[in-house]
């Protein structure tokens, strides 16, 4: 048998995993509308590749006929899994087959294949037969039906495993309750995190970095994607017909690196460390305001004490406005805006202020901490609960447009 031409192949994408827009797909006259992408990562498939596309092809056809593509993306995998589907391509026009030959990973791959993708509706199953085609046309329908994301689930009614032992089912749910505890945002809006059978609409995810570890692509999405609306249909999982599992110990500890990388990149790092250090800046106005008014000017002690505590507010307030909260607060331009935020900032630095004397109390009078340790604790308690509020608060990001 020769080997396929080379220039039947998809090219394989580089640089960052950014879903294009529809928009920026071209189009050539007279081709049929896309409506679903279904990408196929594989890796020594050879034994299900053709059973797969037969069955995917034989379903969609009936259903959307020439509206849907399939794309199996192969890591180069030594059984020449490759090789196997792009001969199938003549005797079924909707495959397009990509060879990896740089990249290795499930996730990457899937991302690579919605990169080349021409659909508005974007999906992934595995090639294995351990997903059964048939619950495409219940994905489909629950996206017809106003679904940002849907996704085929073991633990809703209808859903199951077939022959898993107790460890698995155990390492299972063991990681799913993990994820709840690191990421119950993301996590907690699914009953199977980890499930790999899903679709989601091509805009919920257009224009966004991905940044996977591993081999779970769903969080991802959830994690960075525009979902509004999560549809969930049951399926049982199957167990292999062909070839080897590939589920390793591996695989659950870059999960578990997964959800810490999401649960970071969730946590404004950087804008938290400026809010740090423009509260650092206002300690040293407040105290020579303090010298200036009290040592100086020779005003009472409690009054001076105020106007510098509030002039390092108002400092405290110019710099995040302009900086820590900058790209925000520049599409919530008006000086009535801009009065607004500060009179929230005063407020919840008040209330910070408050909390502060309350934590140092409680942790001095009735845990029998250290005084200066006892501060300590209740400046970093405060930089959090201040940040929060005035990120939720003053400098509202659901305001931006």
């Amino acid at each position: 048998m020769n080997l396929p031409e080379i220039s039947s192949l998809l090219p394989v994408p580089t640089g960052s995993l950014q879903i294009p827009s529809q928009a920026a797909i071209p189009t050539e006259i007279g081709e049929f509308a896309i409506r679903l992408s279904l990408v196929i990562p594989t890796y020594k498939e050879s034994e299900n590749v053709k059973e797969i596309v037969h069955q995917l092809t034989q379903l969609l056809e009936a259903t959307i006929p020439n509206q849907y593509e399939l794309i199996i993306v192969d890591d180069d995998s030594p059984d020449l899994t490759w090789k196997v589907a792009a001969e199938l391509m003549p005797e079924f026009p909707q495959l397009r087959v990509m060879r990896r030959q740089e990249e290795r990973g499930l996730s990457t791959a899937v991302i690579r294949g919605w990169q080349v993708a021409r659909g508005e509706i974007l999906g992934v199953i595995d090639a294995d037969l351990q997903h059964p085609p048939e619950s495409l046309l219940q994905l489909l329908g629950e996206i017809k039906r106003g679904a940002d994301l849907a996704v085929a689930s073991r633990h809703v009614e209808g859903g199951g495993v077939s022959d898993w032992s107790i460890v698995r089912r155990f390492l299972s749910r063991g990681a799913q309750v993990l994820g709840l505890i690191i990421l119950p945002g993301v996590i907690g809006r699914v009953s199977d995190p980890m499930s790999g059978y899903f679709m989601v609409r091509r805009d919920a995810i257009a224009g966004k970095t991905l940044d996977p570890v591993g081999y779970k692509i769903l969080i991802e999405v959830l994690g960075r994607g525009q979902i509004r609306w999560v549809g969930e249909v049951g399926y049982v999982f199957q167990e292999r017909l062909e070839g080897e599992s590939k589920v390793t110990w591996k695989q659950y500890i870059e999960y578990l690196q997964h959800l810490v990388k999401l649960r970071l990149a969730r946590w404004p790092l950087m804008r938290f460390l400026r809010f740090g250090i423009v509260g650092f800046s206002g300690v040293f106005v407040d105290m020579g305001v303090f010298y200036l008014l009290y040592t100086v000017l020779g005003l009472a002690l409690t009054r001076s004490a105020i106007l510098s505590a509030e002039v390092a507010i108002f400092n405290n307030f110019l710099w995040n406005d302009l900086w820590t909260f900058g790209d925000i607060s520049s599409h919530q331009k008006g000086m009535g805006k801009r009065v607004k935020r500060f009179l929230k900032f005063n407020l919840i630095c008040l209330s910070g202020l408050i909390l502060n004397v309350l934590i140092v109390n409680l942790l001095f009078n009735i845990f029998g901490m250290n005084a200066y340790v006892s501060k300590i604790i209740a400046i970093a308690i405060v930089t959090f609960w201040n940040f929060w509020l005035n990120l939720k608060l003053s400098w509202r990001v659901t305001e931006v447009k």
